[in-house]
């Protein structure tokens, strides 16, 4: 990055704050470390009163309650990364709403890409086109349920555009790149993996086909049965490829058709 990168750790547990800082001053040795705080209250305190981080770490369980409490109180203008020991559907939607989170203990390749994530959105300022509304968040912990993928905002030369996800049929991974191509047959390129998207969307929507597809429900025409137990699929838009279920998925995914 070409500017400095400030940050600040709340975390409540000394060894996970000292792996942490250490990791990060690792892969990023110019980042600056401005202060770590172990509870809601102190962090509160400096965030009223000092300049924002470009991004925070932050436990959801520290020592005096849940981190959400301090967005009750602040209005956070950073980036935020959370990091937890416990994972479940209410914790990913993190991955929608927030930069990322970390599950401890912490690993140095997810905490790689995690800060990938972040200098990316960053250098496409889309922090300030579309800020995060930590309100979802919060409200998918409350309810125990997770937030799916509405839409992406895409960049087209100097402009951004939204692209909902019902009007994607299907997203493509082919040398590295995710495509999203929709209904109208248009094709966007989506700066995710689909391994990532695999956790962002509806379940009842979407579903991962193979390790190169995704395929929105309403994109199938027909499936046919096909040698060795596999299932061929034929798509509402016409495409030069065949897109095959497996044998071991076969069931699955006709369970998932059937619902």
């Amino acid at each position: 990055m070409n500017r400095n990168t400030n940050i600040i750790l709340i975390e409540d547990e000394p060894y996970n704050l000292r792996l942490l800082e250490n990791m990060i001053k690792k892969l990023r040795p110019g980042w600056e470390v401005v202060q770590s705080f172990q509870s809601v209250q102190s962090s509160v305190d400096w965030l009223q009163n000092n300049p924002h981080p470009d991004l925070i770490f932050m436990d959801i369980q520290l020592a005096d309650g849940l981190c959400f409490s301090i967005f009750e109180q602040v209005e956070v203008k950073s980036m935020v990364i959370f990091t937890t020991a416990y994972d479940n559907y209410a914790i990913r939607a993190f991955k929608v709403n927030s930069i990322d989170y970390l599950l401890k203990p912490f690993k140095e390749k997810e905490l790689q890409l995690a800060i990938e994530k972040f200098e990316h959105f960053r250098k496409r300022a889309i922090q300030e086109e579309t800020p995060t509304d930590y309100s979802e968040i919060l409200d998918a912990i409350r309810s125990g349920e997770k937030k799916y993928r509405k839409r992406f905002l895409l960049s087209k030369g100097a402009f951004y555009f939204m692209l909902p996800v019902e009007e994607i049929a299907f997203f493509l991974s082919e040398s590295r790149m995710t495509t999203a191509v929709t209904f109208n047959d248009q094709n966007h390129v989506i700066d995710f993996p689909l391994d990532t998207l695999e956790e962002q969307l509806d379940p009842e929507t979407f579903y991962r086909a193979n390790r190169q597809i995704i395929l929105n429900i309403n994109s199938i025409k027909k499936i046919e049965n096909y040698f060795g137990g596999k299932l061929k699929v034929r798509l509402i838009l016409s495409v030069d490829w065949e897109v095959m279920v497996s044998r071991q998925k076969a069931t699955d995914f006709k369970n998932w058709l059937g619902k």
